[in-house]
């Protein structure tokens, strides 16, 4: 696999008046999360976040979703809560991290005379 290159799932909710997303790491626990709720969250949510699109889509610019648009869509601002809720009612998509570009070492190759 190329440098920085990586497969990156979210997983994205839309709800009345936003757009939802929660990221996941592992697909697997995920997936077995789904029929088994023993699964700690801890196993395969990338981050304990959850990201509005303001209504692009699962494409769309990511930022922190407030607690009021929380409570808002879901009727609580408990994180927890509302990520399971993201997580049973949202649909998984996968997309591949493009590698990075540029140097490795930017401190080695041609020097520049001064």
């Amino acid at each position: 696999m190329a440098r920085g290159e990586t497969t990156q799932t979210k997983v994205h909710f839309k709800g009345t008046d936003e757009d939802f997303v929660v990221f996941v790491d592992d697909v697997d626990d995920y997936k077995k999360w789904l029929s088994d709720t023993s699964v700690p969250l801890a196993h395969f949510v990338s981050t304990f976040q959850i990201f509005t699109t303001h209504r692009q889509g699962p494409q769309g610019p990511f930022n922190t979703a407030a607690k009021g648009t929380l409570e808002n869509e879901f009727g609580t601002s408990d994180e927890d809560a509302v990520i399971k809720e993201i997580l049973t009612k949202g649909t998984a998509q996968e997309s591949e991290a493009p590698e990075r570009q540029g140097f490795r070492n930017e401190s080695q190759g041609a020097r520049t005379a001064h």
